[in-house]
């Protein structure tokens, strides 16, 4: 879930961009606010669709054992990313290794190499997802990032991060099943149609 960069009006002044992030989330409670690539992402509190697919896709991974003594499942936890000085991103969910409490960097951030795959669900801006997320994520070699995509009515799931890029993009459409790499720590089915029903606002 993302939503458009903020450009910074400072040009000679030195300024934090971590300070300006948490003063945005003390002002707008419920926001979220990432750093990627030296940009703020704001996003306002996300609608009961986006969390309603959110817990729908908690319980395939956690009736295949991955929230358990090797891995977790976890919500909204910060990703420390290599990309700048204060990058991090914070993904819808995350599964990842049992010991991410030794892995903390700063700002309620962890290292990377405890993240076995992140997954998030598009707000209002669907190319921050699926442009700007992915190269962030493939940067920090996260294995798996699996995206709903409720504009276009896709999951995609991109897996191989080399460099600014993953090298395998599937995207899946309504009536598929996305079987997910057995590295994230289990087999998981997802059914596509069910996924983007959840996400879907009742207008739509």
């Amino acid at each position: 879930m993302s939503a458009a960069a903020i450009e910074q009006p400072f040009d000679d002044e030195p300024f934090s961009l971590t300070a300006i992030a948490d003063e945005i989330m003390d002002r707008h409670p419920g926001y979220r606010v990432e750093i990627i690539g030296g940009h703020l992402l704001v996003t306002p509190s996300p609608d009961a669709p986006h969390a309603r697919a959110l817990t729908g896709l908690m319980i395939p991974f956690i009736a295949a054992g991955l929230h358990g003594e090797e891995t977790e499942v976890l919500q909204n936890v910060g990703l420390w990313l290599p990309t700048g000085a204060e990058d991090y991103a914070i993904p819808d969910l995350a599964i990842v290794d049992a010991d991410i409490d030794d892995h903390f960097v700063e700002n309620n951030a962890y290292d990377p190499v405890c993240f076995r795959l992140v997954l998030e669900v598009t707000a209002g801006n669907w190319k921050d997802d699926l442009k700007t997320k992915a190269v962030a994520y493939a940067q920090a070699k996260v294995p798996v990032y699996v995206v709903v995509d409720r504009k276009h009515r896709r999951v995609h799931v991109l897996t191989e991060p080399d460099g600014e890029q993953y090298e395998h993009h599937r995207p899946y459409s309504p009536g598929e099943t996305v079987t997910l790499p057995e590295s994230i720590g289990a087999k998981v089915t997802l059914d596509v149609e069910g996924i983007l029903k959840a996400a879907s606002r009742k207008a739509d």
